[in-house]
């Protein structure tokens, strides 16, 4: 049942939390040579003070091969050395892997990975913080946590996308196969369970996944000159709130009750691969780093402190044309970007912060969020590192094709990203065209057909969107009118698809994507009151080699005991339990979750702020014939 407050509560606490911002902003400007500050606001729960740049981290290590075994595990983590070792979650290939997060795997392009899954988990350490009245997560969630394995970005058969009702249970296996018919990228996996997808990757269910090719194969002989080996380096980002004991906390906020549903959570201390704040260590020279966004939240400004200029090369899914020299770029969650960074002209014994300067959204603000100022450290030594040049060129002439024209499409789709408006804790739910993901007003592009996606978000905050199976080109963002908008089309009741088109609304130009952001992409960031426009090609199951639109089983279900490309099989190792009933939330049946019969199809397209997606902000969609 949800808590209703009176206005004079409400009002009591935008004002505390608008002056909490207000001085923590202050806090955050004066703190810019290091992190921390005096406590914030009182409705935000802060980590313990620990000292910055006191640890060192390593990259994760690397796992490759036709076949893999993975498989996610409890483990115990000390995520900084003034903090006590804590449980937490992890993916182990055989005796491979850190603590928290999992192994990077690296795999060829156009060969085919046989990857076999297991959930070998006994426990979850935020199970307190599972929500059960989330499409249909139970109380047995808390001990024996469903989880769904996603390669973040992978052009793959729908039965190996990781669906997020396509769950394993603990001891349960599942066999993929990832067809990686792409050139070489910069992917990640990540845990995709539907109700629960943050509370699993918060917990560490994360990790790498480089795509090599003939062009870019990770060798210090790659054609195209870039660091190699030691000097390309993974950077895992995220943010987190610790407990005071150190434990890990997934609430921000003592407003939104414990075991409840929270709308979005800003950490106050930066990890790289699992620490926090560290200092690494960097010879004199080059590096290429490849740098994801793994975080439930927020956005970030990245730079060095110094105000370096660096240069990015690539995002998601493949590499621009050139090099784009920058000195501060914007990373959603789910986006991943490729860099490299010359430390050749800092003086030896210096060092240098990577850092974020953007502040948090409005609704976070309000009740004392700011700004998390940084990330980690890197300390210049004497040792002379990579001494190549930046490429000036990474694309075209006798290398890789460079990126196509623009086609224009053949259908333009209009999708919307809102928040209903509601006085209510725990929050309102997030919603895509206005409908639950139980809802069967689903997008059916045709195979073989170019769209134009408006991306139409009426809420003041970025939302990052990523689709499922495609890659896309971003067109730019165009301002909106958002209040006229909604004012000519008033928002049905959650459930009653609301689309309507922008353009009588719209309050200026298109502003096109950043330079760096002109390759291809599976997630764009859709700012708040903007139109943001995509276009993107659905191919055929001739051009994929599989067909994406294919039935599969649901492995926990009564039906079946396996699935994957093939119907490989998945044998149980444990007992599990089957047909779990749905609740509802407010009344309502939000359906189709873990243990409903019947098989499924087509893949998702959600919004990666990990708790939207969980509640609601994610839907089915199917390429058809």
């Amino acid at each position: 049942m949800a808590e209703r407050f009176s206005r004079r509560q409400v009002l009591r606490g935008l004002g505390v939390g608008a002056a909490a911002w207000a001085a923590g902003s202050v806090v955050g400007a004066r703190s810019a040579g290091a992190p921390g500050g005096p406590p914030g606001s009182p409705l935000l729960f802060h980590s313990p003070d620990v000292v910055p740049f006191r640890g060192t981290v390593s990259p994760p290590p690397v796992v490759t091969g036709p076949s893999l075994s993975i498989s996610a595990v409890n483990s115990r983590h000390r995520f900084h050395p003034d903090l006590p070792e804590v449980d937490a979650l992890a993916y182990r290939a055989g005796d491979v892997g850190p603590g928290y997060l999992g192994p990077t795997i690296e795999a060829q392009a156009d060969e085919l990975l046989t990857l076999r899954y297991t959930n070998d988990l006994a426990f979850h350490p935020l199970g307190v913080d599972m929500d059960t009245s989330v499409h249909g997560v139970t109380e047995s969630f808390r001990t024996a946590p469903p989880t769904s394995l996603h390669l973040h970005g992978g052009v793959t058969p729908p039965a190996s996308d990781g669906h997020p009702e396509q769950v394993s249970r603990p001891g349960r296996s599942l066999v993929h196969g990832f067809p990686n018919g792409q050139e070489a990228s910069h992917l990640w996996y990540h845990d995709h369970a539907m109700g629960i997808t943050r509370v699993n990757v918060y917990s560490g269910l994360a990790g790498m996944y480089l795509l090599r090719d003939r062009w870019d194969t990770g060798r210090p002989d790659n054609p195209l000159g870039l660091p190699a080996g030691e000097f390309e380096m993974p950077l895992v980002l995220q943010e987190k709130i610790f407990r005071q004991d150190g434990t890990l906390s997934i609430r921000s906020t003592p407003i939104v009750p414990e075991g409840s549903w929270e709308g979005g959570a800003v950490g106050d201390v930066g990890l790289v691969n699992g620490a926090v704040w560290p200092e690494i260590p960097v010879a004199k020279g080059l590096y290429r780093f490849r740098v994801v966004n793994a975080a439930s939240y927020s956005v970030w400004n990245l730079h060095f402190s110094n105000r370096m200029r660096f240069w990015v090369i690539g995002n998601d899914c493949g590499l621009l044309d050139a090099p784009v020299p920058v000195t501060q770029f914007r990373v959603a969650p789910g986006e991943r970007y490729d860099l490299l960074v010359d430390f050749s002209l800092l003086d030896t014994g210096g060092s240098v912060e990577l850092r974020n300067d953007e502040h948090p959204p409005f609704q976070a603000a309000v009740i004392g969020a700011v700004l998390m100022p940084v990330f980690c450290r890197f300390a210049v030594g004497s040792a002379r590192g990579f001494t190549g040049q930046v490429p000036s060129a990474l694309r075209g002439g006798r290398l890789r094709s460079p990126l196509p024209a623009l086609p224009v499409p053949d259908v333009v789709r209009t999708v919307t990203v809102s928040q209903p408006y509601a006085l209510r804790n725990p929050p309102a739910i997030m919603t895509l065209n206005n409908l639950r993901f139980a809802d069967t007003d689903i997008e059916k592009p045709r195979a073989g057909t170019t769209e134009r996606w408006d991306i139409v978000n009426v809420t003041p905050d970025p939302h990052p969107i990523h689709i499922h199976l495609v890659h896309f080109r971003t067109l730019g963002r165009t301002p909106l009118r958002t209040v006229d908008y909604q004012a000519a089309h008033l928002q049905p009741p959650v459930g009653i698809r609301w689309a309507p088109d922008p353009t009588p609304f719209l309050a200026g130009p298109s502003v096109p994507p950043e330079p760096w952001e002109a390759g291809w992409k599976d997630t764009v960031r859709s700012d708040g009151g903007t139109v943001t426009s995509v276009l993107v090609r659905f191919p055929t199951a001739d051009e994929l080699g599989f067909d994406p639109d294919a039935l599969f089983d649901r492995p926990d279900s009564p039906e079946s005991d396996h699935a994957g490309p093939t119907g490989a099989d998945s044998e149980p190792s444990a007992p599990t339990h089957h047909g779990v009933e749905h609740p509802a939330h407010n009344g309502v049946d939000h359906g189709s979750g873990h243990g409903a019969a019947g098989p499924l199809q087509g893949y998702v397209w959600h919004c990666h702020i990990l708790d939207h997606e969980d509640h609601d902000m994610m839907l089915k969609y199917r390429v058809v014939p």
